[in-house]
């Protein structure tokens, strides 16, 4: 079935209330001495990225509300190291925050991400989906490997294929086709079922990669291709929602129970707000991008879905992840999607 790209207006973020409580100010006064818990927050996406931009307000809403206690710095577009490192980083308390799609957990379980390939038909089933029983699975996977995940998703958007030389339109149009995908063994497997020549680039090198045409594609969500000027080295856009992903807020474990439950308080209430921004944002932005990209010379096509998917299926794609969950999760995972095998 089809995914619609999600149809988001303009590109002000400008979002009234987002629905969330308010909390009172931990420590009212200001102090002039240094926070008691200094944080660094990394993340791989560009400074003008919508999630970036409504974290950085996050931080700052911490750092008021708690009186200067607590005090997190932003270090967006892998000023910390590639995704790979910070996840190192976080994962040693080298690194106290990340930025992170679930996606890039699922080196340590397949089960660290459970959005699967055209599964999801809209929005609705999205939320339903990550904000219930589905994400509140994945989190507790990831926190058995010294992480602790905020319980509030930033939107990624649905992903959509580029290409430098031709639009995809079909299943046929893939074999062989030399694209990045993430460090995600999903996503690898997603492209090898499909045909595809799938080459695992970190984000950090994509640009590069496909300006020296180590590769002819990639795939992204159009606020990510747009804020990462990706329309200077490809030509086509081929709307095929072929995923939907989704980043989260992380925490080194020991860092997070070392801070004090009132200050947590706050710092999970302003990230779930900032979220809740985000998710509006997204939907404002996916009615203008396509447009905006157009006039920066990229060319759209739609994509039917369905052909995609019976290749899936036939390649014994669903079955080996079904496999990979696990029946519990399986079970969990088609309450939302409905049957995908």
């Amino acid at each position: 079935m089809n995914h619609p790209v999600p149809r988001l207006g303009r590109r002000s973020f400008v979002l009234g209330a987002a629905g969330a409580a308010t909390l009172p100010l931990v420590t009212l006064p200001r102090f002039a001495h240094a926070a008691e818990f200094n944080y660094k927050y990394g993340s791989e996406l560009p400074l003008t990225h919508p999630q970036v931009i409504r974290a950085k307000e996050a931080c700052e809403a911490v750092r008021k509300d708690t009186g200067g206690r607590v005090d997190i710095e932003m270090f967006p577009a892998g000023a910390l190291g590639s995704i790979t490192d910070m996840i190192s980083q976080v994962r040693s308390g080298a690194l106290q925050m990340l930025n992170v799609a679930t996606a890039s957990l699922t080196t340590f379980d397949p089960k660290a991400n459970l959005s699967i390939p055209y599964a999801f038909k809209d929005y609705a089933a999205v939320w339903a989906a990550m904000d219930g029983e589905l994400g509140a699975y994945s989190r507790r996977v990831v926190s058995r490997f010294g992480i602790h995940v905020f319980d509030s998703m930033w939107d990624h958007g649905f992903r959509q294929m580029t290409t430098r030389t031709k639009a995809i339109t079909s299943p046929e149009d893939l074999q062989g086709f030399k694209i990045r995908v993430a460090l995600v063994p999903m996503y690898v497997s997603l492209f090898k079922a499909l045909g595809a020549a799938p080459t695992a680039i970190n984000f950090s090198e994509l640009y590069t990669s496909l300006q020296t045409r180590v590769v002819d594609g990639q795939e992204n969500s159009l606020a990510l291709i747009d804020s990462a000027r990706f329309y200077e080295v490809q030509q086509y856009v081929s709307v095929t929602n072929h995923i939907w992903e989704g980043y989260v807020t992380s925490v080194n474990d020991a860092t997070w129970k070392r801070l004090p439950a009132n200050l947590q308080d706050v710092v999970q209430q302003r990230f779930r707000e900032a979220t809740l921004r985000q998710r509006q944002d997204m939907a404002e932005l996916s009615g203008t991008l396509q447009a905006q990209l157009q006039t920066k010379g990229m060319k759209f096509n739609n994509v039917e879905p369905a052909p995609f998917r019976e290749v899936l299926s036939k390649a014994g794609f669903y079955k080996e992840w079904q496999q990979k969950f696990g029946p519990e999760v399986w079970t969990i995972l088609e309450k939302y999607t409905g049957a995908l095998t």
